[in-house]
């Protein structure tokens, strides 16, 4: 594949000053640490070949797989990336079109895309991959869990051919507020806070009962806020050789006398384990800030799931962007 450089400046000639943005530095950053040679090979199989009869050959799988990361950096829609491709230089640069000679591809061919990795579950595979290539360069250990999920907003709007909400997001209420759609339950690193488990559910299922999903089976620690309660006390985790590390509920913990031995003891513990648990909140500060993803784009658990895991592998490698990078130079 053609891949021009994003080292080269995109400019006319007839600027006064040229300026490295963010984004362009963003995206030369992420081009050098997603492993596209892996991601390639994992989804070349199922990718559409060229017929014996001729016609238009397919588009390569990589410049595909660059588009749709462009999609989950910048919450583009199918329509509106094929845009951004003409409109901004940048953007196309990355992907590696060459806009006077190549033919971008349309929305339908990103729509097909999207479906192919969704129908092979190949964005969860995306995420195993990537989160493979991080342990392997130690990026990731095995030792211990966070377990933590948070809310995502779905649109409520009823305009459409059922004129119904979608039925497989619910309502659920947190503290004063009432908010639908799903959640994303995920399990983390406790060393580094990087995810190697998503389960999507609808926004009324409890915590709790998605904990024993988020484990990977080597841990030997897992940590969780007050909102597991009893989870070592639920039937599908009996028999797990796990420490469960859930935080006192605020009422009780506010309840300790501190003035005592051992009232300062739990408090200290709880801070122990607050500043553990803190690291799995670093991906959701990604996912929604710098990412912008706060509201679900597609109907249905299943599509919303396999976006998840692909954010999430775009995710990781963005918190460990600088490590990745020392390593390559």
């Amino acid at each position: 594949m053609k891949q021009m450089s994003l080292e080269a400046p995109m400019y006319t000639g007839f600027e006064l000053r040229a300026k490295r943005t963010r984004k362009r530095a963003f995206l030369e950053q992420m081009d050098r640490v997603v492993p596209w040679a892996e991601l390639v090979a994992l989804i070349e199989p199922y990718a559409p070949k060229a017929g014996p009869k001729g016609g238009r050959p397919p588009f390569a799988v990589e410049k595909l797989l660059r588009i749709h990361f462009l999609q989950q950096w910048f919450g583009l829609s199918d329509p509106a990336v094929e845009e951004a491709l003409y409109d901004t230089p940048l953007l196309a640069s990355f992907v590696g079109l060459d806009l006077g000679v190549d033919v971008v591809p349309d929305e339908s061919t990103i729509l097909r895309f999207r479906h192919l990795l969704e129908q092979h579950g190949l964005s969860q595979r995306i995420l195993e991959t990537v989160n493979r290539i991080l342990t392997e360069r130690g990026l990731m250990l095995k030792s211990g869990t966070i377990v933590d999920a948070t809310l995502i907003a779905a649109p409520s709007s009823t305009k459409n051919a059922r004129r119904e909400r979608d039925p497989e997001m619910h309502q659920t209420k947190k503290g004063n507020q009432w908010y639908f759609g799903m959640k994303a339950h995920v399990g983390g690193d406790a060393e580094t806070g990087l995810v190697h488990t998503v389960v999507a559910t609808a926004a009324n299922v409890s915590d709790v009962t998605q904990a024993h999903r988020l484990l990977h089976g080597q841990e030997t620690d897992v940590f969780a806020d007050a909102g597991y309660q009893g989870v070592d006390k639920r039937a599908e985790n009996q028999g797990k050789q796990v420490a469960w590390h859930v935080a006192m509920r605020p009422g009780k913990r506010r309840a300790l006398d501190k003035r005592t031995f051992l009232g300062q003891v739990m408090d200290a513990l709880e801070r122990t384990k607050a500043r553990i648990r803190a690291k799995g909140e670093h991906p959701f500060r990604v996912l929604k800030c710098q990412f912008g993803y706060r509201k679900t784009p597609y109907r249905g658990l299943a599509k919303n799931g396999a976006q998840l895991n692909v954010l999430f592998a775009l995710v990781n490698l963005w918190l460990a962007r600088k490590a990745l990078l020392a390593a390559t130079g």
